[in-house]
């Protein structure tokens, strides 16, 4: 074999084409990115061919183009199509109005034949009509329909009555008379249908029954006195043994209402004299027995103002809820309750104060289930989360030497606090937030409980002070220090009256000068401590008018 025979790529090399062009190519300067560029079969024609780039897709033909637009056309077609079929009824109301309404009256017609007088899906013939009617008013055979329409209804009526099916016919009635039938005919089968009905039920039974009943004591309730002589009523309304059976039954059940005021049952009382204004309003014992009602209810509550401030809480709940059971719309009941909440409240902060962590959920959750609106429940959440971590700030894992040096810190930075009058605030800083921590760690240090009873006389000298000087701001901090150390008290609650009947005067000078947002800022302030200050309701009406006047 000679050397070329070993070397087949020798004479491509020596013969100035690139690798991989193919002998004869026209050489033009392009390196071909691979073999067999040219076209024609495998002898070769000589055709060159346009290489093909990467990324580049061929151009697609005519038959392709034409494909996928008779696609498109079909899919819209199709689309079109359905709109076309959910929306036929909207576009044949508008454009054939007259066409539909026609549709409405044949509809009727053979609901009218059928006997489909009536129906709740609006499928029956006097809705058929009536919609007809509305889309043309002038329609008169569509009127004229509903005029059939009360004619077969008291047709039915009748033959409802004739084969017993009362509860048929008082429908088909009603409805003869909602479609105008001349009211001579409705009201002559109307009293038909009692006579019938009054025959059927055996009232002479359903009188004896109820007789019985009240004889019996069962004048309220399933099978007893007034329901069996309602019923009798209604069959026939003037039937006298009725109503003076019913007549003595609702005074037998104002009796057993006032016999439950004396024992002071509000709720039973007030349901049996409900009872009867609900069965008769007019009856003749009627307002003796509600003023009776107003008159005990006012009592309980009065003595529930009471029960609240010598701290009976649960006695206090009890007997404004007794008085809103006579009373739905008592304001002044609804307000105890509110009072009573924030007393609970007030007591679960005194219980955090302590660091007595259950009692003091104890009281919140009693707070919250007598009133939500009590503004004091915000105030003891608020306290109890303090109190947790102040505990925590302050707990048992420091050491004994550690916790006595800490203790005596904060008995020192209490005094300090004090004598800058400082008892409340700022927070933090003040003498009770630093007595409060020195409890939290050392809850049985007799020191701290003397520093702890001190700052009470503390606080209501301050009130005193700056109530005197006329620092109202100043005096509103040094009450929160007695609250939060005293507890809901009578004197308490005084000195709250005290200082909101200082910012009622202030409101008014405000007023009187025309300052409104201050006057505003006042009635706020005295509405906080005391919603029940005498002349609050009077200055806040002043305001209300200065205000809608300005």
């Amino acid at each position: 074999m000679t050397s070329r025979e070993h070397r087949p790529f020798e004479s491509l090399r020596h013969s100035g084409k690139p690798f991989g062009e193919p002998t004869g190519a026209p050489s033009d300067g392009r390196i071909e990115p691979r073999m067999g560029a040219w076209g024609g079969d495998e002898a070769g024609s000589g055709e060159w061919r346009e290489p093909r780039r990467p990324g580049k897709r061929p151009p697609m033909s005519a038959d392709t183009r034409s494909g996928i637009a008779w696609g498109v056309g079909a899919v819209a077609v199709g689309l079109l199509g359905l709109l076309l079929l959910f929306l036929r009824e909207p576009l044949s109301d508008l454009l054939w109005p007259e066409t539909r309404a026609q549709q409405l009256q044949v509809d009727a017609e053979r609901a009218l034949a059928q006997g489909k007088l009536t129906s709740a899906d609006g499928r029956g013939a006097r809705e058929l009509y009536a919609a007809a009617l509305a889309r043309d008013p002038d329609r008169s055979e569509a009127r004229q329909g509903l005029v059939r329409v009360g004619q077969a209804a008291i047709a039915q009526a009748e033959a409802a009555i004739d084969s017993r099916r009362y509860a048929d016919a008082h429908r088909l009635v009603a409805l003869a008379r909602e479609l105008d039938v001349p009211r001579v005919r409705t009201d002559a089968l109307q009293k038909r249908l009692r006579e019938r009905e009054a025959g059927d039920a055996g009232i002479g039974k359903l009188l004896a029954q109820a007789a019985q009943a009240r004889q019996e004591g069962r004048l309220d309730g399933e099978n007893a006195a007034l329901p069996l002589y309602q019923r009798v009523l209604a069959l026939e309304p003037n039937r006298t043994e009725a109503l003076e059976g019913r007549e003595d039954t609702l005074a037998d059940l104002l009796q057993q209402a006032h016999t439950s005021l004396e024992r002071g049952d509000l709720a039973e009382a007030s349901a049996r004299v409900r009872r009867v204004q609900a069965a008769d309003p007019g009856h003749v014992d009627l307002p003796d027995a509600l003023a009776a009602l107003t008159r005990v209810a006012e009592q309980r509550r009065g003595q529930a103002d009471n029960d609240l401030r010598r701290g009976r809480l649960s006695e206090a709940v009890s007997g404004y809820l007794a008085a809103l059971s006579a009373m739905p719309d008592d304001a002044a009941a609804e307000r105890g309750l509110i009072r009573v909440a924030n007393a609970y409240a007030e007591r679960s902060q005194r219980y955090a104060a302590d660091f007595r962590f259950d009692d003091a959920e104890s009281a919140l959750r009693d707070a919250r289930a007598v009133s939500l609106e009590a503004p004091g429940i915000a105030d003891a959440e608020q306290r109890l989360v303090q109190a947790r971590q102040t505990q925590q700030r302050y707990g048992s894992r420091v050491p004994a030497g550690e916790r006595a040096r800490r203790t005596r810190q904060l008995l020192a930075d209490a005094a300090e606090a004090e004598s800058r009058g400082d008892l409340l605030t700022p927070p933090g800083e003040s003498a009770f937030d630093k007595l409060r921590a020195a409890q939290a760690l050392s809850p049985q240090d007799p020191k701290v409980r003397m520093a702890m009873a001190r700052l009470l006389p503390a606080a209501r000298r301050c009130f005193e002070t700056e109530l005197r000087g006329n620092r109202l701001s100043r005096a509103r901090e040094c009450l929160d220090a007695r609250a939060a150390l005293e507890g809901e008290s009578a004197e308490l609650r005084d000195a709250r009256r005290r200082l909101a009947q200082r910012w009622i005067a202030i409101g008014d000078e405000r007023l009187g000068a025309g300052e409104l947002n201050a006057a505003q800022a006042a009635l706020s302030a005295a509405r906080e401590l005391d919603p029940q200050a005498i002349g609050l309701g009077e200055f806040a009406d002043r305001l209300r008018a200065a205000s809608a006047a300005n």
